[in-house]
């Protein structure tokens, strides 16, 4: 039983988009085609694909099996037909990343505007979460990840920075009110500014560490954010002097430049090692990330 490329695609993008007139935007078609398309794979497949209500469009259990295994298949055949574009003179189609927003805000401005400039053709889509999502799954062609949260089949590049740290700071107003730091532990006694990322977790305890002593501490919190979405208040409300925050320093750089902020504990912030560009090295490499990979490789 065979179905129609096409028809596949329709239901991807209604699935992925929850609903016919969303996924007619992204996909330039008329709902009407798409609805045609998705009745026309459910009869040739025998098997109903899509709840169909008034509100919402969401994949039934085998439409939801289905569109699982079509990511990767149909991510495939899109790369085999982009290896066509290396017989042309400059590469062409999209590149499509999945980062999370650190990457996004830090990393990222440094790189896209040169390779912008010297793949005109290529056009660039940006995926940015905190979540980790399996990049095929998820119609992207790489991500970018720190090492411990990487796939151990996954191929990796590094990109950005190649150390970075953790900073602590806080307004000069907050610390005049309330004392400033002598130690970690000292945070414990503090009005501390935390993250929660989207699987649930909270960014603590915040680890520091000086001539190889570690420390981590738990501090309390009276300010609980999203990391992403909500990483911004979070910053302006340590400079409205409501607490510590704990984050990027490349992030709070700015604002400790200023005078807005001021460090807090920086003899014992602690040194990572930088992101990396990730691709699965079980498919064919398409033009556009090739270009990436070539431009990340001469401007390092």
């Amino acid at each position: 039983m065979r179905a129609d490329l096409g028809d596949l695609n329709a239901f991807i993008a209604v699935a992925q988009a929850r609903g016919f007139r969303e996924a007619a935007r992204s996909t330039g078609l008329s709902a009407s085609t798409l609805s045609e398309a998705v009745r026309r794979l459910e009869s040739r497949l025998a098997v109903r694909l899509l709840h169909r209500t008034t509100r919402s469009v969401t994949p039934t259990e085998a439409g939801a099996r289905l569109l699982e295994r079509l990511g990767p298949a149909l991510g495939e055949v899109d790369a085999a037909l982009g290896v066509l574009d290396g017989f042309r003179d400059r590469p062409t189609g999209t590149l499509r990343l999945n980062v999370p927003v650190s990457a996004a805000r830090l990393v990222l401005p440094a790189i896209l505007p040169g390779f912008l400039a010297a793949y005109p053709d290529v056009r660039v889509e940006i995926d940015a979460e905190d979540s980790f999502v399996d990049v095929l799954a998820s119609g992207s062609d790489a991500g970018i990840r720190y090492e411990e949260r990487l796939e151990q089949d996954m191929i990796a590049v590094p990109i950005g920075p190649r150390v970075q740290r953790f900073a602590t700071a806080a307004s000069p107003d907050y610390l005049n009110r309330h004392g400033r730091p002598a130690h970690p532990r000292d945070l414990l006694n503090h009005a501390c500014i935390l993250g929660r990322f989207s699987s649930g977790a909270l960014t603590s305890p915040w680890e520091y560490e000086r001539d190889g002593d570690v420390v981590r501490v738990e501090p309390q919190s009276r300010l609980i954010v999203r990391i992403g979405g909500a990483t911004d208040l979070a910053v302006d409300t340590a400079i409205a002097g409501s607490g510590i925050i704990h984050m990027f320093e490349d992030w709070l750089r700015p604002h400790i430049a200023s005078g807005a902020l001021e460090p807090v504990l920086p003899d014992w912030w602690q040194s990572f090692s930088g992101p990396f560009l990730y691709h699965s090295g079980r498919r064919l490499v398409p033009p556009p990330l090739r270009a990436f990979l070539d431009y990340l490789s001469l401007n390092r």
